[in-house]
């Protein structure tokens, strides 16, 4: 886990994040065995689990809800029915009216937005405490009483057909990225793009999104995370008014496929005229929090940060600096998902460098350490900053909720968030090693490159190495 400290997207950030500098070395015995948001948790009669950090720096608070479904959820056929109805959620109720749900959130003086990943649906707002029972309020109301035509449904699916065309199609380093998933993940769901294949949005309607929502849409498959100025007296008889009237639903049940075993590596090449800079990236297949090895996890995280978090990594300070063969490097981990995760790398070479010659040059940084390890040196200053970036963490109210709602999401606990900073202390560099030999299996990953044509781009704008998706707005 990698706790954000500038900016909300993610407790565990599928990119690098740029965390402060190794300065708090003090903190270290310190850190060991605290809490990192003391979180009060309780579960209400219907079974859906609250969460409260309390805040009260300033007088405001983040609410959000989560649900435990994501596009790895969705039946065949009908790819990015997830993300839909995310959108179709702010479509009304009997009470507000299509598109008010916002509009009421920002005449009050708040923000709100929702997103949806692989395991995961949420739906947030920040706003001020005294406007906080507003929201729980038409939150819940979403929660059950949905209202759905094709008046509404039918001109939103045009909405996310648009945004499919304009995030990933004319994007070439997004559609990379997403051939790139789909070729690493050869049976998971995981490998299905979250905003959904063009060819099975079109046919997307009413009844597959009422069938949906219907299905994983409940109280018991859901998780109220607040954090700000509030108490635990205070928020459990609103939850308890609000969410705890709505009846437990018959939820579905999780069935996932089982990657099969992988005995290849893969290469994806992506040509396109559109591609202003050339960039080559490579994931593979790792363990999560959730899945076998899991006693991986933290060492990867470690590993991560030593090789490609910054500019003082082993992958930027011998690709960009010493040989001057890219302009960037880095890597990325993202252990906190229901099933498996992946460990990623990027490099994007310097004029006159061929991706070839660029690949075999990460190829030899990925031999050092699988060989050599890494040193306690290394160790040492990776685990510090990923232990300050914990306590930065607790600044931040959208931190603490995201972090603890996207854990809980997918099957962690609050001990498990509330105990990392234990973990990453306690990893070894013997762990770190071992972990390092086991991931870099090349019969378990896919390269891709991205490239111009050899006449060159014919726009010249500048293309984004893949560097992960994480989820869809």
């Amino acid at each position: 886990m990698t706790f954000p400290t500038r900016s909300p997207i993610s407790l565990f950030a599928r990119g690098p994040i740029g965390l402060l500098a190794a300065i708090l070395m003090i903190l270290s015995p310190h850190l060991a065995g605290a809490a990192v948001f003391s979180p009060q948790t309780m579960t209400l009669d219907n079974g859906m689990q609250v969460v409260l950090v309390e805040n009260h720096r300033a007088p405001v608070v983040t609410h959000m809800v989560w649900y435990k479904v994501g596009s790895a959820d969705e039946t065949e056929g009908v790819s990015g029915i997830a993300h839909f109805l995310e959108h179709l959620m702010f479509k009304g109720t009997k009470d507000i009216a299509p598109g008010d749900f916002s509009k009421i959130v920002a005449r009050n003086g708040g923000n709100d937005n929702a997103f949806t990943s692989w395991d995961y649906t949420g739906y947030f707002q920040n706003i001020a405490r005294d406007r906080l029972e507003m929201v729980m309020k038409m939150e819940a109301d979403r929660m059950q009483n949905l209202q759905l035509t094709d008046d509404v449904v039918l001109p939103e699916r045009d909405v996310i057909i648009e945004e499919r065309r304009s995030r990933i199609d004319n994007n070439p380093g997004a559609l990379l990225g997403e051939q790139m998933r789909a070729a690493l993940y050869m049976a998971h769901p995981y490998g299905r793009s979250i905003i959904g294949w063009l060819n099975e949005m079109e046919t997307l309607g009413t009844d597959d999104a009422l069938a949906f929502y219907h299905k994983w849409y409940a109280p018991n498959n859901a998780i109220l995370v607040v954090a700000g100025d509030i108490t635990m007296d205070q928020l459990k008889p609103l939850a308890e008014k609000y969410y705890g009237a709505i009846p437990a639903g018959d939820v579905a049940t999780r069935h996932r496929v089982k990657e099969p075993t992988q005995h290849a590596p893969r290469k994806v090449t992506l040509t396109d005229p559109r591609v202003g800079q050339a960039s080559m990236s490579r994931y593979y297949l790792a363990p999560s929090y959730n899945s076998e090895n899991a006693d991986q996890a933290a060492p990867l995280e470690v590993l991560s940060e030593i090789l490609g978090s910054g500019t003082t990594s082993r992958f930027f300070r011998s690709l960009v600096v010493d040989q001057s063969i890219a302009t960037s490097a880095g890597t990325f981990y993202d252990p906190v998902a229901v099933d498996l995760a992946s460990f990623g790398l990027y490099a994007v070479p310097r004029d006159g460098v061929e991706l070839a010659d660029l690949e075999k040059a990460v190829d030899a940084e990925i031999a050092k350490v699988v060989e050599n390890g890494v040193t306690e040196e290394e160790l040492a200053r990776a685990k510090q900053k990923l232990l300050d970036s914990a306590v930065f963490a607790r600044d931040s109210l959208s931190a603490a909720a995201r972090t603890l709602g996207e854990a809980l999401a997918v099957g962690l606990t609050v001990d498990q968030v509330e105990s990392w900073p234990d973990r990453i202390n306690a990893v070894t560099i013997e762990q770190v090693n071992a972990a390092a030999k086991s991931v870099f299996d090349d019969k378990r990953s896919v390269t891709g490159w991205l490239q111009p044509p050899e006449g060159g781009p014919v726009s010249g704008m500048p293309t984004a190495p893949v560097i992960g998706e994480q989820e869809v707005h």
